[in-house]
């Protein structure tokens, strides 16, 4: 049985980040990560983005080669046994561990019907994939009107596919965004040639090697006009993997529960990125986040703390997004349910969205506004009470 002094349960973002801030701290534990895919860790940002802008594959690639590591890769860990401190794989391989990270990640959402040809887009392979057809294919269905959906629409569009966006709500993003700005996006994706459907889902899929009928109806049920296209890519969000961690009698609510130094309900077992449920401080409120910050700054911390360095994970992630030649940065709550105040220099092209609870500022969306992230977390910390006109030129702060 190999025994690692840190074995890593995926080979993600966050596991490589873990993987490092384990070397800032101990330069000789022996590290083992095993990771599902056959790939080395990759950051999966410019899998939606840059990569769909003339990006080149290789800059995805995270390099390890200098942090001694024994990458496992193309196994999935079947089970874990805190108790006698070791992990089995499926090809029923144990191993032995002092620290454990759990790592492990999402797995797509999917349709509720068969579909065989639809990309459940998350990872490289579906970039490739994906990228494969749009070198021989014309016509595109992509399902889901949220962050991956968008930005696939965006991706597929500039790559001068025909594209028909198809999600239920009333407007792009329109959970996060207010209504105005969602229903602007709608207008400005179909001036870039896209077709937004809104008010639909998806009921089916008929598939043959010739074409793919995607099946919608509207919100009341009706049966609207069947859509053919050449193929279909599905962003609908991901279920954080957090099966094992259960099965091992872990804390599990809405991911697995951390403390604040990111261990579990067992001292020897740490966690990191998209499943885990942690307490944000800027917030005060549990939380689970799928977005790259929070991948990197929490692998860190759970590295640093496994080895040792322990000291409390305090970020409140921050996320971003290109939909065509608009972009933003946001941090905290982004619910269109909150109260919002929007301050544009350009309106629905340039300004600050804030999000309001009870007088306080619970999270701010800087749309084409850069470099004011920093400022927006101060914000967040300030205890108002904050009115639309006291918000009106905070930010960019200079």
């Amino acid at each position: 049985m190999a025994h690692y002094t840190y074995l890593i349960v995926g080979g993600g973002m966050a596991a490589a980040a873990a993987a490092k801030g384990i070397r800032a701290v101990d330069a000789n534990g022996s590290i083992g990560m095993i990771g599902l895919e056959v790939n080395p860790p990759y950051n999966r940002p410019p899998l939606t983005k840059d990569l769909w802008k003339g990006g080149e594959e290789e800059s995805i690639w995270i390099d390890l080669g200098d942090q001694k590591i024994d990458l496992l890769d193309g196994r999935a860990v079947t089970k874990i046994d805190p108790a006698a401190k070791k992990v089995t794989d499926d090809q029923g391989v144990e191993y032995s561990y002092d620290k454990l990270l759990l790592a492990t990640g999402g797995t797509p959402r999917r349709l509720p019907f068969p579909s065989e040809q639809t990309i459940y887009y998350r990872g490289v392979s579906d970039y490739h994939r994906l990228r494969d057809l749009a070198n021989s294919k014309q016509r595109f269905a992509v399902i889901g009107g949220g962050f991956i959906g968008s930005e696939l629409a965006a991706a597929l569009s500039m790559n001068d596919k025909d594209v028909t966006l198809i999600f239920p709500g009333e407007g792009i993003g329109d959970t996060q965004y207010p209504s105005g700005l969602s229903r602007f996006l709608n207008d400005y994706y179909r001036e870039h040639g896209v077709t937004v459907l809104t008010g639909a889902s998806v009921v089916g899929i008929d598939e043959s090697p010739d074409r793919i009928v995607v099946k919608t109806e509207s919100t009341d049920g009706k049966p609207q006009d069947p859509i053919e296209v050449d193929a279909v890519v599905a962003g609908i969000g991901i279920l954080p993997n957090t099966d094992l961690a259960k099965n091992a009698g872990l804390k599990v609510e809405n991911g697995v529960v951390v403390d604040q130094n990111l261990r579990t309900s067992d001292p020897n077992i740490f966690a990191a990125g998209d499943i885990v449920s942690f307490h944000d401080e800027l917030l005060d409120k549990q939380r689970r986040v799928e977005h790259e910050d929070n991948a990197n700054s929490m692998g860190d911390r759970a590295g640093r703390n496994m080895a040792g360095d322990l000291a409390p994970y305090e970020n409140s992630p921050f996320f971003y997004s290109d939909l065509f030649d608009l972009g933003y940065e946001a941090v905290g709550d982004l619910d269109s349910r909150l109260e919002t105040v929007e301050d544009w220099t350009d309106p629905n092209r340039e300004g600050v969205v804030y999000y309001l609870r009870d007088g306080r500022v619970r999270g701010v969306l800087l749309w084409n506004v850069w470099d004011q992230v920093d400022a927006a977390r101060q914000l967040i910390t300030e205890p108002g009470p904050f009115t639309a006109e006291s918000l009106k030129g905070r930010l960019p702060a200079s």
